[in-house]
């Protein structure tokens, strides 16, 4: 069996980081078997070296080996392209064609970007790891094939999964045996090496010096995030080696190349963006300083009511005016214009007018106001949030966009609600 370093010599791999040498032994050791593999890891950073590996050291070698990108084939088309079609089972069929697990029987396929693979294609590739058996498009007739698969993807499968994007099952059978190659940003003391690499390549390929950075822009290369990983550091390299007259690169000079280049290694905060739920939660807030108000205002009355049972006039004006003074901060304005103000911001219906009660008010009416007082209102806010919708939709004739435009919501979020309430 080869040694890490004899393989990375043979496919060209650089870099002396432990994971990467990690992830080439499991290659190593995995390859004679049959057992599915799925390479994980970012886009950039070189998942279809370990396919290749694993195919040139296995009993398939002298087979065929074919690397597919799912991402690149049309949802219409990708199952004909693996599996084959017959003659007329589509549109623009003419002819009866073999699909790559036909054509590669005996060898190795690589699926790269497999997380892009549609459902229905999802449930034929099941089929083919579960007993070697698919159908062509348009077929009827079980074919057998005898095909290693090795799948790689950047994404998180267990996201894809949860969003039933990804079939469960299917990952399970890929990922007998997981293989994830370490972003760029991990392998610092790979990044100058690869540099040295490419510019050395592109100083041979452009018949031109190589390249040779100063210990400033070794330094800024490091720090560097690189979110392209391998793919962007080679096209970095490239560029320098192709416009720059100077082939002694300064900090300043590469940094010009380098995109959000102020953006490091360094542990960053991510900003949190407003969403759509956060103008339905101020609603809420503003609703809440309504409802509270209204409870102090009953308070207020209560408070009138028991004094005025007492018949104490000259107690009933302090006492309201303290309480005033207490809830609304010695304001000029009075309880109703504010809650008034606030009905105007909400687009409330106006308040019905309360009837005031004086000192002077006869002995029999005071027992009546009491009734009406003990007889509190039982404010809802989902209530309310429905009256406001229906009110606006028959001001605007039923026309949502404009009914959720009036209401300071968007259209999707009125949508919502108007299936919440059934309205």
């Amino acid at each position: 069996m080869e040694g890490v370093q004899s393989i990375k010599q043979r496919f060209e791999l650089i870099g002396n980081d432990k994971k990467l040498n990690r992830a080439i032994e499991k290659a190593i050791q995995v390859a004679p078997t049959d057992i599915s593999v799925l390479v994980t890891g970012e886009s950039g950073v070189g998942k279809e070296a370990i396919p290749k590996i694993i195919h040139s050291l296995s009993h398939r070698k002298h087979a065929k080996y074919i690397a597919v990108n799912c991402g690149a084939i049309p949802e219409g088309t990708i199952d004909s392209e693996l599996f084959g079609h017959e003659k007329g089972a589509f549109t623009g069929a003419t002819q009866t064609r073999s699909g790559y697990f036909e054509v590669a029987d005996g060898g190795t396929i690589f699926l790269d970007e497999v997380g892009e693979l549609p459902l229905t294609t999802q449930v034929r590739l099941l089929r083919v790891l579960e007993n070697g058996e698919f159908l062509k498009v348009g077929s009827s007739q079980v074919q057998k094939t005898d095909v290693r698969i090795v799948a790689a993807t950047n994404i998180s499968m267990f996201e894809a999964i949860e969003k039933e994007k990804f079939r469960e099952d299917l990952y399970y059978r890929l990922s007998t045996v997981e293989i994830n190659i370490p972003p760029l940003r991990e392998r610092q003391e790979d990044i100058h090496l690869l540099f040295r690499k490419f510019a050395s390549d592109f100083g041979q390929k452009y018949k031109m010096p190589t390249i040779r950075l100063e210990e400033q822009a070794i330094q800024l290369l490091v720090k560097y995030r690189w979110p392209g990983n391998i793919r962007q550091l080679r096209n970095i390299a490239e560029q320098i080696s192709v416009l720059e007259e100077n082939r002694t690169i300064s900090g300043i000079t590469l940094n010009g190349y380098l995109p959000n280049s102020s953006k490091t290694n360094l542990p960053a905060v991510i900003g949190q963006t407003k969403k759509e739920g956060d103008f339905s939660n101020e609603r809420e807030i503003l609703y809440k300083v309504l409802f509270d108000m209204k409870g102090d205002l009953n308070d207020l009355k209560k408070l009138t009511l028991e004094l005025l049972k007492n018949n104490d006039s000259e107690k009933v004006q302090e006492e309201n005016e303290t309480l005033i003074r207490k809830i609304y901060g010695n304001k000029e304005e009075q309880p109703q214009e504010q809650e008034n103000n606030v009905a105007e911001v909400l687009h409330l219906p106006e308040p019905i007018p309360e009837a005031t009660t004086t000192v002077a008010q006869p002995q029999e009416d005071r027992y009546h106001f009491a009734e009406e007082i003990q007889e509190e209102e039982t404010l809802s806010l989902q209530e309310k949030e429905i009256e406001l919708i229906k009110k606006s939709l028959e001001r605007n004739r039923g026309k949502r966009k404009a009914a959720a435009s009036e209401l300071g919501i968007s259209e999707r979020t009125l949508y919502r609600k108007i299936k919440q309430y059934d309205l």
